[in-house]
């Protein structure tokens, strides 16, 4: 069953970074920006497509080799089930490694080229546009936040029924390694962290709301409907994970209740099942978002644009996919490469609510 878990979550996860540059907005390729007349560029169409033949090339080879070495060596269980959990990251670093590979191969063509040159660069928002934003209300937030409560006042109600020896970690083979004495800020440990959590998807809500709207000057159309849709479904995604991390934390707490009446097999599978479903849902959101930016083809590109086009403010864009721009008010900007949002690095607020919560994670857990 965990293999299986796996497997799935790997094939999501390679699948996912395979269709990135064919989802994100055309526009934008390997994080540079490019003028919507020259997205059917035949360079850029063979580095889309090389780019996808490796990364799935190279992701079959990882796992064939995972596979060969569980087969001929037969590891013992914990070190098999570490191994697939670090399959992920191994897929993770070889499509990274590509995109920075392309992202230069793209930066040299678009210098060699000189596409922005003696061309009017425009920025594009409507203020207006914000009264059909579709993004779920913060009240919604608040019910992971319930369930937190709910769990915090289990615990407590239970609490002399708790062993003398709280897990603080769990192992790949989903039994706990590490403990501490029984004290009501030990047993509470983990629902805190995840009431801070709780707070941290519902701040990033908010500060997406507020973000500002960027519309393409090639087919400003087609991209209103694009930014509605991405700030819809990246919110309906956050409000998802914000849920299925509450159910994945109350298990684990239970798990320190009920211990010896829960399955070494359920406690391996449920978070890779957490896993695989975050996986399917980042897909299914990354779907209906490129969905609509299969739209923006030449034929659609509206009239009296062609020396009109989107302001390049790669500038701002370290190595495609670090945002760092004093002049922009939004806190999170939409990635360049990847599906959802990335923090403005040049916004003190963005560091308060990604690093605060963290660190009061750290001092909980410390404590």
């Amino acid at each position: 069953m965990e293999m299986t878990l796996i497997f799935v979550t790997v094939g999501f996860l390679v699948a996912l970074q395979i269709a990135i540059p064919f989802i994100v907005k055309r526009t934008v390729v390997f994080g540079v920006t490019v003028p919507v007349d020259e997205i059917r560029n035949e360079k850029l169409r063979q580095y889309k497509k090389l780019y996808a033949i490796l990364t799935s090339f190279l992701s079959i080879f990882v796992l064939t080799i995972y596979i060969i070495w569980s087969t001929i060596i037969t590891p013992i269980e914990n070190h098999l089930i570490l191994a697939g959990l670090i399959l992920p990251f191994v897929i993770l670093f070889i499509s990274m490694s590509l995109y920075f590979y392309f992202h230069m191969k793209v930066t040299t063509l678009k210098r060699e080229k000189q596409w922005f040159r003696d061309r009017k660069q425009v920025k594009i928002s409507e203020l207006n546009l914000r009264t059909r934003d579709e993004m779920l209300p913060w009240i919604v937030y608040v019910v992971p936040m319930v369930i937190t409560a709910g769990l915090l006042v289990f615990t407590l109600v239970n609490y002399n029924s708790l062993p003398d020896q709280i897990p603080t970690h769990w192992g790949p083979d989903g039994n706990p390694d590490s403990f501490m004495t029984k004290t009501y800020l030990s047993a509470l440990t983990l629902p805190l962290v995840l009431l801070v959590m709780n707070a941290m998807f519902l701040g990033i809500n908010e500060l997406t709301r507020n973000s500002g709207i960027k519309l393409s000057a090639g087919n400003i159309k087609a991209s209103r409907i694009r930014q509605l849709r991405l700030r819809k479904y990246t919110s309906w995604l956050l409000f998802f994970i914000s849920i299925l991390i509450s159910m994945l934390f109350t298990f684990l707490q239970f798990t320190t209740l009920y211990e010896n009446s829960i399955s070494d097999l359920l406690i391996i599978s449920i978070p890779l099942a957490f896993s695989a479903l975050v996986l399917i849902g980042t897909v299914l959101m990354a779907i209906k978002v490129g969905k609509k930016d299969s739209d923006l083809d030449l034929e659609t590109i509206e009239e009296g644009t062609g020396e009109v086009i989107n302001a390049d403010d790669d500038q701002y864009w370290k190595g495609g996919l670090f945002y760092f721009n004093p002049e922009d008010p939004s806190i999170f900007v939409e990635k360049r490469f990847g599906v959802g949002w990335t923090l403005n690095f040049a916004r003190p607020m963005g560091y308060l609510i990604l690093v605060g919560p963290l660190l009061v994670i750290v001092i909980i857990t410390l404590i």
